[in-house]
This record gives structure tokens, C-alpha cells and sequence, in this order.
């Protein structure tokens, strides 16, 4: 986990001197929400809490402290540099991407230029989403992906808020890195919201791997065409595929001879069979490997892992 004064140095003044006096454990700490005359909340391990002024955590809302619309703009200018405008285009898809792999998620009054996104005003709710890597946590998957003939095209199925971003960006980086078992390959990320290698101007924060290129804050069907055609990656990785335009790009993919390294949202493989446009995926049987996450217990917990057939493989 990134140090605390990394992630303090984003907030205004109060909501500051509010998140020293609570004493969080970083490791734990996964949102920092601030909506503008709402009580200040963060989420721990998948809990709620709202904040009082003097960071007392509490489970009930009627004691915390109301943020109010200029702590608001104090954070917005905070992470803006006091130069919003030169953080227009990222600001029109609704967040920015933070030093450190953060992301703060914005919401407000939006305005259209035509059918499309121009910009966002009068800004009303932040929400932090820290980012958190955890190196090694793919060790006890890695080995169910590899057989004689070498690496598996993967799909980690998964709700959100299980792990499946953190669980993906370990994988890329030991299948980057290789290991005596099987040597390093080239690996593509196309990080469309910049939540896997969390880049910074253009650098990933987060460690991806000493052979992986990354195209960030690329949709994802077009980063992955300009994926193959300038870096001929061996591997390529999405996170949270779903439209007709991610599917195509992904069987491109397939036949240019890349390995796929996938995420998606669901519960399980009957889940993923019963939408539209990923049931041809699983009848094809494309994906070799189904790593499917729950949070019943914690976060990141390995349910199955099954091969294309469906059948458990631990």
C-alpha cells in the first residue's frame, strides 16, 4: 500500500486533519467517498463507516461530519493542480487518475456538446478508490493456468468489488516477469480506466512486469487493434470485457496468436453463458481457464477454477 501522506495530500484541509485523527489502516481502506451536504464516508474491507470530525468511525450516519460543497472544491482543485482544464479530456469520462494508481470518481452536472460528453460542472461528489496491489496474490492460480502446451487463454469471472483487478494485475505481472517453470512473455495491457497499471503520465505506478506495454485510457476494442498491430504482444490483458466491439477485437486477438488474459463481471459460468453476447465465447470454448471470485468471506477469495468444459480443476 502506497504511504498515507500520498494519499492525505489529495483531500482539503479538514477532511485532512479528519483522516489523521481516524488512523486507517491503508491496507484496508478502499474508497473515501465526499458528497457535498452528505456525511463523510469511506469503506473498509467492504463496510461502511461514516467519519465524525474527530475521525471517530461510525456505523450510524447521525453523528458524522456533513461535508460541505467548499471542501468540495478545495479537493477538486487539490488533485486538479489548480489546473482543471488541463485535465478536461479525462474529467469528460468522469474521474481523474491520481499520482500513486488512484482514481477519483466525479459526478456532477454534466455538459453535452451534441450527443457526447464535453465536460462536467458544479462537481457535488468524489469518490476515491485507492489502489492496491498485492504481490503474490495470483501464486496460487498461476500454476492451474499453464499446461504442457504453455499458457491458457483465461476469463477471471467475477462481482464487483471481489478482486478481480488486483487479482489480474498480479497474473500480468509473474507472466511479464517469468519464472523457472516458464519464461517471461510479452505482455499488452489495454487499461482503459487506468486501473491496472494505475499510470501516471504515461507510467505505470503499479508493477506490471519488466515485459509489458501498456496503451492507457484506451477503449478497450480499439486499444486492443493498436495493441497488435505496433507491439506484438504474446499476451494480451483487458480488464472487464462486454460489448459486441470487446468480443470482436478479443477473437482478432485469437487469431493473430496472442494469448488472452480477460476479466468480466459475473458470479459464475452459468452466469456468463446466460448473457447474449459471452455465451458463443463459452460454447466455442475459447477461454481455456474460468477463475471465478466471491467476497462471501473476504475479499479475493479463489471460488473454482475450471477448465473450458466447465470442470473444476481445485
Amino acid at each position: 500500500m502506497k504511504d498515507k501522506d500520498e494519499i492525505l495530500c489529495f483531500f482539503s484541509g479538514h477532511i485532512r486533519e479528519i483522516l489523521e485523527q481516524a488512523r486507517l489502516d491503508l491496507g484496508r481502506l478502499q474508497e473515501i467517498r465526499l458528497r457535498a451536504e452528505k456525511p463523510f464516508l469511506i469503506r473498509l474491507d467492504g463496510e461502511e463507516f461514516f467519519l465524525s470530525g474527530q475521525g471517530k468511525s461510525l456505523k450510524e450516519p447521525a453523528d458524522a461530519w456533513v461535508v460541505t460543497k467548499r471542501e468540495i472544491r478545495e479537493t477538486m482543485e487539490l488533485v486538479g493542480k489548480y489546473s482543471l482544464y488541463a485535465y478536461e479530456d479525462e474529467l469528460k469520462q468522469g474521474y481523474l487518475t491520481l499520482q500513486g494508481g488512484h482514481r477519483m470518481g466525479i459526478s456532477g452536472k454534466v455538459v453535452l456538446e451534441g450527443d457526447k460528453v464535453k465536460s462536467i460542472r458544479y462537481i457535488s461528489c468524489l469518490n476515491l478508490r485507492l489502489s492496491h496491489q498485492i504481490t503474490g496474490c495470483g501464486d496460487k492460480v498461476l500454476p492451474y493456468l499453464y499446461d504442457e502446451t504453455g499458457l491458457k487463454h483465461t476469463l477471471i469471472i467475477s462481482p464487483p468489488r471481489c478482486g478481480k483487478t488486483t487479482l489480474l494485475r498480479d497474473l500480468i505481472r509473474q507472466i511479464s516477469n517469468g519464472s523457472r517453470e516458464h519464461p517471461g512473455r510479452t505482455v499488452g495491457v489495454v487499461d482503459e480506466r487506468s486501473e491496472i497499471c494505475g499510470c501516471y503520465q504515461g507510467i505505470p505506478a503499479n508493477d506490471v512486469g519488466i515485459r509489458t506495454d501498456v496503451m492507457d485510457a484506451c477503449p478497450k476494442a480499439e486499444g486492443m487493434m493498436m495493441m497488435i498491430r505496433s507491439m506484438a504482444p504474446e499476451v494480451l490483458a483487458v480488464d472487464e470485457i462486454g460489448g459486441q466491439e470487446d468480443i470482436s477485437a478479443l477473437e482478432t486477438a485469437l487469431f493473430c496468436g496472442c494469448r488472452l488474459l480477460a476479466t468480466v463481471h459475473g458470479s459464475s459460468l452459468e452466469d456468463i453463458r446466460s448473457k447474449p453476447l459471452l455465451r458463443r465465447l463459452a460454447e466455442e470454448q475459447i477461454f481455456e481457464r474460468y477463475v471465478i471470485l466471491d467476497n462471501l468471506v473476504r475479499t479475493g477469495v479463489i471460488r473454482h477454477i475450471l477448465d473450458e468444459r466447465g470442470r473444476s480443476l481445485c
